[in-house]
């Protein structure tokens, strides 16, 4: 190869680069604008306004993500690995096994109240096998599952049967998720509890069950 071709070479690869290198931050820059939209709009919010909010085109839109699945998809798996991030980060940063389970708790409604809106946006659809958000979930879901099977353990003196390391975990994680959107559901008022309470309340029933929560105090 002479030194003509390999610069033409050099300055196609370098095009290329800084060609993907712009489809991806523009890739990342749409995907932040929609969740703001989602964010002040509502998880039933159309393409045209996402884009509209993002004071861009819904071809733009269509070119990076194909359609609003494939655009619901992304931010989902984006919102989701966010989530995974924080809740196990919180959970982590405790040794004792109560405040472990509590902080999770307490960061998995703290992330649901903040947006709402963005919250239903990416659990209330359907997920097929090839979407790429059901990964970033089961990933999540695996990861949290082993990190309460862990501190359950621990929490029981090592007395806990190998059916409930492996079946309980999950059935925890169903049952914060559906206390958790119960609760956000409900409108505010003084029989609400509160995120605080609420975050107690579900930590003493992971750890203790209904049973006993009133002789329970806070970790």
């Amino acid at each position: 190869m002479n030194k003509i071709t390999e610069v033409i070479d050099g300055e196609t690869d370098g095009r290329a680069m800084r060609w993907q290198a712009h489809r991806t931050a523009r890739h990342e820059e749409l995907l932040k604008l929609a969740r703001k939209a989602v964010h002040k709009l509502g998880p039933q919010v159309s393409m045209e306004d996402i884009a509209s909010h993002a004071k861009t085109s819904k071809p733009v839109y269509y070119r990076y993500f194909g359609d609003k699945e494939g655009l619901r998809q992304a931010l989902s798996a984006k919102v989701i690995n966010d989530f995974r991030d924080r809740i196990i980060a919180a959970a982590l940063a405790k040794d004792q096994e109560l405040n472990s389970l509590h902080a999770m708790v307490t960061a998995y409604l703290e992330l649901a109240t903040n947006s709402p809106n963005l919250y239903y946006f990416v659990t209330g659809a359907q997920r097929s096998t090839d979407d790429e958000s059901a990964g970033a979930l089961n990933d999540f879901f695996d990861e949290a599952s082993e990190l309460i099977s862990v501190r359950l353990l621990r929490l029981y003196d090592q007395n806990a049967t190998a059916a409930a390391l492996g079946f309980w975990p999950r059935a925890a994680l169903g049952m914060v998720r559906a206390a958790g959107e119960q609760w956000l559901r409900q409108p505010d008022s003084n029989s609400k509890p509160s995120l605080e309470t609420m975050a107690q309340e579900i930590t003493n029933w992971l750890a203790y069950g209904i049973a006993s929560t009133s002789e329970t105090t806070n970790p």
